[in-house]
C-alpha cells in the first residue's frame, strides 16, 4: 500500500534552474538557494522516497490560453525539459510513474474532481526548477513522478478551499494504490512576488513568514482566504501559494516541521519547506470501500461484447498513431497522407505494425488495439470513405449489409467543403 510520508514546498522561480545550470553553488550571492534544496535533497534521500507527486503550474508553455484548464495531471511515462524561448535546459527527463498517475486520476474523478489529463508535453520551469535540484553527483534523483499542473494564471481560478478539498481527496487516492511506496506531496511556486505591471518586483517577507507558519499551525485560516486577498499580501503571481494547500491538505493534522528557509535576493522570495507526516496508518476497511467507489461507474463496461473502452493505459500505449491520424485535420499532414505516406509514416516513427493497420484499413484492428474512432473517421474523411462503411467493417459487414439494418439507408462523413460534395455526388 502506499504512503504519504510528508509534504515538500519549494519555490520555483527561473532563478533556481538558472543558478544550478551556471554552477553558482558556491557563489555566495546564490548559495542559500542550493542550502535550502540541499535540505530536501537530503529529506528525500534519507526516508527513501519512491515517488513524488509534484503540483506546479506551467507559465504558459505547453498549456496556453486557447486550452487552460483548472486541474491536468499528467499520465506519461516520461517528461522532458520544454522549450521556453532559448532552448530547453540540459537536464534529464523526468520518469513518472504510470501506475499511481492513472490509480490517482481515477479516484479524484470519482471524488467528483474534473480532471483533464496529459502526455507527449514537455515541462517548463515550474517543475524542473525544483526538481532538477534533487540530483547530485551521481545524476538526476532516481525516483519517479506524478505531475498535476494547476491552472492559476488565467482567471477564475480555483480558490484555497478547492485546493484544500483536493489535497484530501489525494489522500485517499494514494492511500488506496495496493502497491508499497514511500510517497512525498510537493508543492511548487511562491513565495511572494509580482512580474508583471507597475507592482512588478513586489515582495512582502513579512507575508512568507506568516503564510508558512500558518500552513503548518492553522492552514484554515489560509483555506478561508480568497484569492484577492493572497494577491494583496503577496503579489498576483505570488497568489499561486494556495497550490501549497493541496499539498497541506493531504497531510495528515499533525505534521513535523523538518526544514523550512526563505532567501529575497532578488523578485521572489524563495522558500523551501519539508513537513514529516506525524498520522497513523489508514483504516484498512476504508480503503476497500474507497476501491470500490472508485470503480463504481465503470464497473461491467470491460464485459460488453464488441467494446472497448478508452482508458488511460490504452491511450497512452496507442498515443503515437493516434496523434499520427489526429493530424489529418490539418492540410498539409493529410495531402502527404496521400501522396507519400511511407515517408510521413517514417517522419513520425510508426512501427511495421501501426503502418500495416492504416495502409490496409483494418478498422476492427485498430479499434481493438486502441485506436479512437474519432480519429478513423479522420481518416475515413480523407479517404473518401463515409462513416456507415466503417462501422460495417467493425461488423464484418458490406456496406449494403449495414445499410440494410437501418431504418433509413443514409451514408454521411465528417468531410467537408468540396471533399463532402464529392462524396455526395456532387
Amino acid at each position: 500500500m502506499a504512503r504519504i510520508i510528508g509534504g515538500i514546498g519549494a519555490s520555483h522561480s527561473p532563478t533556481i534552474g538558472y543558478a544550478k545550470d551556471t554552477g553558482k553553488q558556491n557563489d555566495v550571492a546564490w548559495k542559500p538557494i542550493f542550502e535550502g534544496f540541499d535540505a530536501i535533497r537530503n529529506w528525500v534521500h534519507e526516508k527513501k522516497v519512491d515517488v513524488l507527486f509534484m503540483i506546479y503550474n506551467d507559465h504558459i508553455t505547453s498549456f496556453f490560453f486557447d486550452h487552460y484548464s483548472a486541474y491536468v495531471l499528467g499520465i506519461d511515462d516520461c517528461y522532458v525539459a520544454a522549450d521556453e524561448g532559448g532552448g530547453p535546459r540540459d537536464v534529464a527527463p523526468a520518469m513518472g510513474h504510470q501506475g499511481l498517475s492513472q490509480h490517482i486520476g481515477m479516484s479524484l474523478v470519482a471524488d467528483e474532481f474534473d480532471m483533464s489529463f496529459f502526455q507527449g508535453k514537455p515541462v517548463d520551469h515550474g517543475f524542473l526548477s525544483p526538481l532538477s535540484m534533487l540530483g547530485d553527483a551521481n545524476g538526476p534523483w532516481p525516483g519517479k513522478v506524478v505531475p498535476l499542473q494547476v491552472g492559476v494564471l488565467q482567471l477564475p481560478m480555483p480558490n484555497a478551499k478547492r485546493m484544500w478539498k483536493l489535497g484530501k481527496a489525494l489522500r485517499r487516492a494514494i492511500e488506496s494504490y495496493p502497491e508499497n511506496l514511500n510517497v512525498a506531496i510537493m508543492a511548487t511556486g511562491g513565495l511572494s512576488h509580482q512580474v508583471h505591471g507597475e507592482r512588478a518586483g513586489f515582495i512582502n517577507e513579512a507575508w512568507d513568514d506568516e503564510f508558512l507558519n500558518l500552513l503548518e499551525k492553522e492552514p484554515e485560516k489560509l483555506v478561508n482566504m480568497r484569492i484577492a486577498e493572497y494577491a494583496a499580501k503577496g503579489g498576483m503571481e505570488g497568489a499561486e501559494v494556495i497550490v501549497w494547500l493541496i499539498m497541506r491538505g493531504a497531510l495528515s493534522d499533525n505534521v513535523k516541521l523538518v526544514h523550512k528557509q526563505t532567501y529575497a535576493p532578488s523578485v521572489t522570495n524563495i522558500g523551501t519547506l519539508v513537513f514529516e507526516d506525524q498520522g497513523g496508518e489508514p483504516d484498512q476497511d476504508s480503503i476497500a470501500a474507497h476501491r470500490l467507489h472508485m470503480n463504481r461507474e465503470l464497473d461491467g463496461a470491460e464485459n460488453l461484447a464488441g467494446t472497448y473502452p478508452f482508458t488511460h493505459s490504452r491511450s497512452h500505449a496507442n498515443l503515437r498513431i493516434n496523434s499520427f491520424l489526429h493530424d489529418l485535420v490539418k492540410p498539409d499532414h493529410r495531402a502527404k497522407f496521400i501522396s507519400n505516406f511511407d515517408e510521413l509514416a517514417r517522419e513520425f516513427n510508426l512501427t511495421d505494425e501501426e503502418k500495416d493497420l492504416i495502409r490496409n484499413r483494418k478498422w476492427i484492428e485498430m479499434v481493438r488495439r486502441g485506436v479512437s474512432f474519432f480519429v478513423l473517421e479522420k481518416m475515413a474523411a480523407v479517404l473518401g470513405i463515409p462513416n456507415p462503411q466503417v462501422y460495417a467493417a467493425f461488423r464484418g459487414e458490406t456496406l449494403e449489409q449495414f445499410l440494410a439494418t437501418r431504418k433509413v439507408p443514409i451514408t454521411y462523413s465528417v468531410a467537408g467543403g468540396n471533399k463532402v460534395k464529392a462524396m455526395d455526388g456532387r
